[in-house]
């Protein structure tokens, strides 16, 4: 298999959040890869990574980084593919690294999910491939499809709850 996605993380202490994004992919039954590569530690690694991965046939890259989180960003100035960029809760509840990752400058955007949303990373990306990928679009069609059903049914168990004044 040749992956689609790659999800590269600051550091593998941001694996606990990312594995939602691995599920995802995994159960859309899209091949990915994971690395942890650091803009400050490893930038050489960085700049190969993210110079090479079209070529490798990589089409989306999640990066997640925390506190200093420069990895999107920095991923981003090096490569045309579409970069996500996750935000880590690592410092000041997050904060620090959301708004590392969303204020890029001009010419080299960043799509940016909520605090620890690896989740939301992985179905945008998957969004982004179904584009091209009419068996995908499928899938995805039925993932909304059955977000739809939970909450109708949640709704439903909800009315069975009782209080003195619920009316």
């Amino acid at each position: 298999m040749i992956p689609k996605v790659s999800i590269i993380m600051g550091s593998t202490s941001d694996l606990p959040v990312m594995e939602a994004a691995a599920k995802f992919l995994n159960e859309m039954k899209i091949p990915f890869e994971m690395n942890a590569l650091s803009a400050h530690r490893t930038p050489e690694k960085v700049e190969e990574f993210a110079r090479g991965a079209r070529q490798r046939g990589i089409r989306v890259i999640i990066a997640a980084a925390g506190m200093a989180a420069h990895l999107p960003g920095v991923i981003a100035a090096m490569t045309t593919l579409p970069v996500i960029g996750v935000p880590i809760k690592a410092s000041l509840d997050g904060l620090d690294s959301l708004l590392a990752i969303v204020q890029m400058p001009p010419g080299i955007p960043v799509a940016t999910v909520g605090i620890n949303g690896a989740q939301n990373a992985a179905i945008l990306a998957a969004e982004i491939l179904a584009t091209g990928d009419d068996q995908l679009h499928e899938k995805m069609l039925i993932f909304k499809e059955e977000l739809k059903k939970k909450v109708i049914k949640a709704n439903e168990e909800l009315a069975g709850v009782k209080y003195e004044f619920k009316v």
